[in-house]
């Protein structure tokens, strides 16, 4: 092992195995996310000094949402992986696009899916659309955060070669030290992410939909895209145009939304007068 690079630790990706079931650290990521997301989310929707009046939504409301949301995630980011990332083998072994066990989800595709889930239950319950938005980005850099431990621990989705100190061998990727680029992104699109629109939120964001909503993409796109310096490309695709990489080019339209929907909600009348 090269004299500056930490022993990865020895994880087992699988937490907890029953006899035929195991629950792996990427599951238990996905539950734990939702939940505690759920739970943050209750709360916010209960305070009415952040809305600076009543609530556009209940908590019955948040509760019967979180079915479609999940399923949102689930569905968007397993499609968005195979068309954004792997196209050509999913379409040469199709029996394999339903197999998450074996890993591969996209953010972008995920978050794609959250957008239809918040659209069409807004929709069917009455309930203004950025708003109920915006909550879904408050909460989402939990499970965020949360995803990208579960991808360090089961040693994917690692970074560049490097000589910093505090590079690891990882499992599967050759003898030279790498970045630990799952632990970047889940600072930057976990903790700090959660912290500047926990801030914000604090400031009445909430008061004008939309706001919460259009920096949560530009903040993840931001985020995102100073990680991919650090990651490595996959390998199906490598770099692309100027050393672009795919994680990039997905997050400069997510940044561009980003901008459009907070100097729209600028211009838009507080909830409370709307």
């Amino acid at each position: 092992m090269p004299p500056l690079a930490l022993p990865f630790p020895a994880f087992d990706p699988v937490l907890v195995q029953i006899g035929p079931l195991a629950i792996r650290w990427y599951a238990l990521a996905y539950i734990v996310g939702i939940l505690g997301g759920w739970v943050y989310a209750r709360t916010i929707i209960r305070s009415e000094r952040l809305w600076g009046g009543q609530p556009p939504m209940t908590v019955v409301d948040f509760d019967d949402f979180i079915l479609w949301v999940t399923l949102g995630i689930i569905l968007g980011g397993r499609l968005g992986y195979v068309l954004f990332y792997n196209p050509a083998y999913f379409f040469a072994n199709p029996a394999e696009i339903p197999q998450l066990w074996k890993g591969g989800m996209s953010f972008h595709g995920g978050f794609l899916g959250c957008v239809f889930a918040v659209i069409a239950f807004a929709r069917y319950r009455g309930i203004p659309i950025l708003s109920l938005g915006d909550i879904v980005c408050a909460v989402a850099p939990i499970g965020l955060f949360l995803g990208r431990l579960a991808n360090f621990i089961n040693a994917e989705l690692w970074g560049r070669t490097t000589d910093v100190p505090w590079a690891f061998v990882f499992p599967g990727a050759g003898p030279l030290p790498r970045h630990p680029s799952q632990l970047y992104e889940a600072t930057l699109e976990g903790i700090v992410l959660f912290a500047v629109l926990a801030v914000m939120m604090r400031a009445g964001a909430l008061k004008r939909p939309g706001t919460i909503l259009g920096a949560f993409c530009l903040g993840y796109g931001i985020a995102r895209t100073i990680c991919e310096f650090f990651r490595e490309p996959d390998q199906q695709l490598g770099f692309l145009w100027g050393g672009l990489t795919m994680g990039m080019l997905l997050s400069l339209p997510l940044m561009i939304a980003g901008i459009v929907l907070i100097m729209a909600a600028r211009r838009a009348k507080p909830l409370q007068q709307a």
